[in-house]
């Protein structure tokens, strides 16, 4: 898909194409899908410290390396699988990230085997519905709880500036600046995918 170059855009996308399409169609928009919201977390677990656009461009490598991140593929890793993703160039080759990845896996398939619905879950600590901030942060209350509800599950890479950057891209809060263009196309989505 291309982009309106003209448009005006939160200012975090810049002028750099992949950027500018991942704004324009993905960061913000509300996601439902339990698989999906965790490959996200895991994502964004493997940004810190890093740029967000390091992580688009090796996207499909990671997913790739994780099998399109599939809890229960991942779950049964072993060390030869660490091993094999620490020789992996495409991806971020962290061990604790990588480890922390393996763990979110198995914690994801526990709730899920308790009963516990990833996505309803974390929608329902948000309220059920996508928050509309008109400030930008890099955390909130609500991701400090989050990020404490994931930990205590065994989720690591969590913490509540993860959790805020993650809720922003998920579109559990749209923080698509006033003037940008996707703010009101954001918040027009949520509410028809409610109805």
């Amino acid at each position: 898909m291309i982009t309106n170059l003209k448009q005006i855009r939160c200012s975090w996308a810049g002028g750099e194409p992949m950027m500018q399409e991942y704004h324009d169609t993905e960061w913000g928009v509300p996601e439902y899908d339990s698989r999906a919201l965790w490959e996200k977390l895991m994502l964004d677990g493997f940004q810190a410290g890093l740029s967000w656009s390091i992580i688009l461009r090796k996207r499909e490598a990671f997913r790739k390396a994780f099998k399109n991140f599939d809890p229960k593929r991942i779950a049964r890793f072993e060390e030869a699988d660490i091993a094999r993703l620490l020789e992996d160039a495409a991806i971020i080759r962290s061990r604790a990230k990588i480890e922390a990845t393996i763990g979110g896996a198995r914690a994801y398939l526990t709730m899920q085997e308790a009963g516990d619905d990833f996505s309803a879950f974390l929608w329902g600590m948000a309220g059920g519905k996508p928050i509309q901030s008109g400030v930008i942060l890099t955390k909130s209350p609500l991701s400090e709880e989050i990020s404490k509800a994931l930990k205590k599950r065994g989720f690591k890479f969590v913490g509540p500036v993860i959790v805020y950057a993650w809720m922003q891209a998920v579109g559990i809060v749209n923080d698509h600046s006033a003037k940008c263009f996707r703010r009101k196309a954001v918040r027009t989505f949520e509410r028809a995918t409610r109805r």
